[in-house]
């Protein structure tokens, strides 16, 4: 079965590019592609000019399901890709700390995912992620099940992480809107991973939803989006 074919993306380093598709489009594959995870069967993948052969330490990567870990509490949870670097107790504990100050879990720490809302148990993913310091952040629709306030909230908190931070972002999703307020450029993937549409986002920042409605560059890049996706589909 073919996820993707013919296809070729670059991503500058430092940016925020979000990548919007359909379901079946090949999204999640070729972010398993650039994660490592999964290995092309022709072409290659090259990560800061090297071929990618595996995972790397250099790339985190967080995915549409939650994968914290039952029995670990919050703390700890975060702290594992500290611990699997070898790094010692104290700084772990020391780092988790912050991070879960920064994504507004403080507190949080000693209670089990099972204890957190949906949203909450998003931040501390976030949070695990970041611990590992990847330089690339590859993000799977990653707030897509969370209610329209919360789905806000994550990402008005993102892109605070995210602004001077350095760190490149590939952030997917089939939500235009979402595209639009996050993103430095956006690609539109059709059937088969098929680029229709690849476009800078000029908008200013800090970005608000309901500023960027009434925006005439925002409506216009919209309508331009929508039929990109609607041309990929046929």
């Amino acid at each position: 079965m073919v996820a993707l074919r013919d296809f070729d993306l670059t991503v500058e380093e430092g940016s925020f590019v979000t990548v919007l598709g359909r379901s079946g489009c090949g999204k999640s594959t070729m972010l398993n592609l650039l994660a490592g995870l999964t290995e092309p069967s022709a072409g290659v993948v090259s990560y800061r000019g090297e071929k990618l052969t595996g995972p790397d330490i250099d790339i985190g990567y967080l995915t549409q399901s939650d994968t914290l870990m039952p029995w670990r509490d919050v703390q700890r949870n975060v702290e594992m890709p500290l611990e699997i670097r070898g790094v010692k107790a104290e700084e772990r504990r020391r780092t988790a700390a912050g991070l879960l100050q920064r994504v507004g879990l403080a507190g949080f720490g000693k209670h089990y995912p099972r204890e957190l809302s949906g949203g909450m148990r998003r931040r501390a993913s976030l949070a695990r992620m970041l611990a590992g310091t990847p330089r690339t952040l590859l993000m799977d629709e990653p707030f897509g099940a969370l209610d329209a306030q919360l789905r806000t909230e994550l990402q008005e908190e993102l892109l605070r992480l995210w602004q001077g931070s350095g760190q490149t972002v590939v952030f997917v999703t089939h939500d235009i809107e979402e595209a639009l307020l996050l993103g430095d450029r956006i690609v539109v993937l059709g059937g088969l991973g098929r680029i229709v549409a690849d476009e800078e986002i000029t908008l200013p920042r800090p970005r608000s939803v309901d500023a960027l409605r009434v925006d005439r560059e925002f409506v216009r890049l919209h309508t331009a989006m929508a039929a990109a996706l609607k041309e990929g589909s046929s």
